[in-house]
């Protein structure tokens, strides 16, 4: 690995615990049987991508679920169902985050949605305080603030460029084989974190 003065993290899976099989298991509750041909890790239906991207509102995907499930679902059902995928943010990875804010610039880039960050947001401020991330990184990058989405290349031009960075000293890591692929696209070091390992443990030899 070439020297890194910046890191760039992913937020759900790598910093941010999450299951993808619940919020399939609470679709499926809700009658949508297919739900995992629809969304999964590697791929999404066109829907997603665009609450993910901010071209739809909270409103219009939960109407939009609704007509797929064909029945009248309340707001909290789907949002529930939504959020279930959410399940912490560690403690330890919030001392590792510290530690590594002593030595190198750190940045945030997720795809996510308006649903997800409201939820996220109010777990993290009972358990951390309400502006946590914002005192961890440097800038934060939302998909569907920023209207685009991993793994688009521009998403990755739009944090190098907003920040002043060198790819050749910049470090991403995700839990998405595709995401990997559109960091390196632009010239990032990228490590793709597998679900079964610690994220500490990939940046030991940083600290």
């Amino acid at each position: 690995m070439k020297e890194i003065r910046s890191i760039i993290f992913d937020l759900g899976g790598v910093l941010f615990d999450i299951n993808y099989q619940n919020i399939i298991d609470g679709f499926k509750a809700l009658g949508l049987d297919d739900f995992e041909a629809k969304y999964t890790q590697l791929k999404q239906d066109h829907l997603f991508d665009l609450l993910e991207t901010g071209h739809i509102s909270a409103a219009e995907f939960r109407n939009r679920i609704r007509v797929i499930a064909k029945s009248d679902l309340k707001d909290d059902q789907i949002n529930n169902a939504w959020n279930s995928i959410l399940i912490g943010f560690p403690k330890k990875n919030i001392d590792l985050l510290k530690k590594l804010k002593d030595k190198y610039r750190i940045f945030l880039l997720s795809n996510t949605n308006e649903i997800h960050e409201a939820s996220y947001k109010e777990m993290l401020a009972k358990q951390y305080g309400s502006q946590v991330l914002e005192d961890l990184f440097e800038q934060i990058y939302l998909s569907h603030h920023v209207k685009l989405r991993k793994p688009d290349p521009e998403i990755f031009r739009r944090v190098i460029n907003d920040n002043k960075l060198n790819p050749d000293e910049t470090l991403f890591i995700d839990d998405s084989p595709q995401h990997i692929e559109g960091a390196k696209e632009v010239g990032l070091q990228a490590i793709l974190l597998n679900n079964d390992k610690w994220v500490g443990d990939l940046l030991e030899d940083l600290l």
